[in-house]
C-alpha cells in the first residue's frame, strides 16, 4: 500500500502530552507491516513512524519533568491502561488496552507529533540524531528479545536476519561477553556482522559452526524457525523478535524441540525495557549503521527495506 503525502494540521497537545518537532524518524519493519496490511488496521490513514527523535515545542497542561527545547524520543509503546492485571504485575507490554505510535495514533513520518509525557523517553548522549532514531525501537525490541532468549553468561548466540534491530542487538550481546553467529542473506549484511565482531556469518538457513545456547529470529520468515531450533544446543531458547511472522512449518519433536529446547515470542516492550536499554547504550557506545532518506522518499525507504537493500537501519529527515 503506497504512502500518500498530505497536509494535516499541527496537532495540539492535550493534557499530559508533549508536542514534538520531529528531527529524525527511523524506518522500522513494523511500518512496512502496517503499510502492507500484514497487521490489522487500527486507524485508517495513520501516519507511520515510531522511532522519533525530536525537540519539545509545546506542553499540554499537567506536564512536569519536561520543558520546551528538551530532546526526547517517541517509541512504539504509546500508552497502557495501568490498571489491568498485566500492568499491575509489571507486564505492561501485554496490556490489552495498549496503544502504539504509528498504528493507533499518528507517528513520526511528519513534521510534528504528540506523545503522552509518561511515555516520552530521555535520550543518551554521544549519538547523532540519525544514530538515536533506530535505538528507539530496533534497539529496544532487540534488547527485550535478547532478554527473552535467556543467553547464559559467555554463551553462544545465533542471530537470524541482520537489519536495523539485529545489528544493535549483536553489539549488546558482544558487550555482555557473548559469542555471536549470524545467519542472514546479503553479502553486505554478512560483512557488517563480521565487522561488528561476530564470530561467523553465513546464509539464512545455513547451520552455524557451533551449537547455540540461544537464538533470536529477526527475519519475519517462519520457515527459518526450523533450522534455528535445530541449531540450538540442549536447553536452548529461540526468541522471535518480530510483531509479524509468516507461518512456521510443522515441527519434528525430536529434531526441533526435544532436550528442553523452546521457542518464545516477544510482544512489544515495557517502559523499563526502554530505560534499561537506553542506559546501556549511554554506557556502551553502539555503532549504529544508518542510511538517510528525505521524508518525501519514505516510500523508497520502505521498498528498500522490503527488498533487503539497506545495511543496518534507514532514517528519515525533514
Amino acid at each position: 500500500m503506497p504512502l500518500e503525502f498530505t497536509d494535516i494540521p499541527v496537532p495540539e497537545p492535550e493534557s499530559g502530552e508533549l508536542l514534538v518537532r520531529v528531527v529524525s524518524c527511523g524506518v522500522c519493519r513494523t511500518d512496512l507491516h502496517v503499510a502492507e496490511g500484514d497487521l490489522p488496521v487500527h486507524r485508517e490513514g495513520v501516519v507511520p513512524g515510531h522511532e522519533v527523535v525530536g525537540e519539545i515545542v509545546g506542553l499540554g497542561s499537567a506536564v512536569s519533568g519536561f520543558a520546551v527545547g528538551d530532546r526526547v524520543g517517541i517509541a512504539w509503546l504509546r500508552s497502557t491502561c495501568g490498571t489491568c492485571r498485566y500492568c499491575r504485575r509489571g507486564s505492561e507490554n501485554l496490556c490489552p488496552n495498549s496503544r502504539y505510535t504509528g498504528w493507533d495514533a499518528d507517528g513520526g513520518y511528519a513534521e510534528y507529533a504528540v506523545v503522552p509525557a509518561e511515555f516520552a523517553l530521555s535520550l543518551p548522549d554521544g549519538y547523532s540524531d540519525a544514530e538515536l532514531a533506530p535505538l528507539l525501537c530496533a534497539g529496544i525490541i532487540g534488547y527485550r528479545a535478547l532478554m527473552r532468549a535467556e543467553l547464559p553468561s559467555g554463551g553462544r548466540l545465533g542471530i537470524y536476519g541482520f537489519g536495523g534491530s539485529a545489528h544493535l542487538t549483536a553489539q549488546v550481546a558482544l558487550h555482555m561477553g557473548a559469542e555471536v553467529h549470524v545467519m542472514t542473506r546479503g553479502e553486505n549484511a554478512q560483512k557488517l556482522a563480521l565487522k561488528l565482531g561476530a564470530t561467523s556469518a553465513q546464509g539464512p538457513a545455513d547451520p552455524p559452526p557451533v551449537a547455540l545456547d540461544s537464538a533470536i529470529m529477526f527475519a519475519p520468515v517462519g520457515d527459518l524457525c526450523l533450522p534455528a531450533l535445530e541449531a540450538l544446543d540442549r536447553g536452548g531458547t529461540l526468541s522471535v523478535a518480530g510483531i509479524h511472522l509468516s507461518d512456521i512449518p510443522p515441527l519434528n519433536y525430536q529434531r526441533h524441540l526435544f532436550q528442553e529446547r523452546q521457542i518464545r515470542s516477544v510482544a512489544s516492550n515495557t517502559r523499563q525495557d526502554s530505560r534499561d536499554f537506553l542506559e546501556f547504550a549511554g554506557n556502551h557506545h553502539l555503532d549504529v549503521s544508518a542510511t538517510p532518506y528525505r521524508f518525501d522518499r519514505a516510500q523508497v525507504a520502505l521498498a528498500d527495506l522490503a527488498e533487503g537493500r539497506i545495511t543496518g537501519a534507514a532514517v528519515l529527515f525533514p
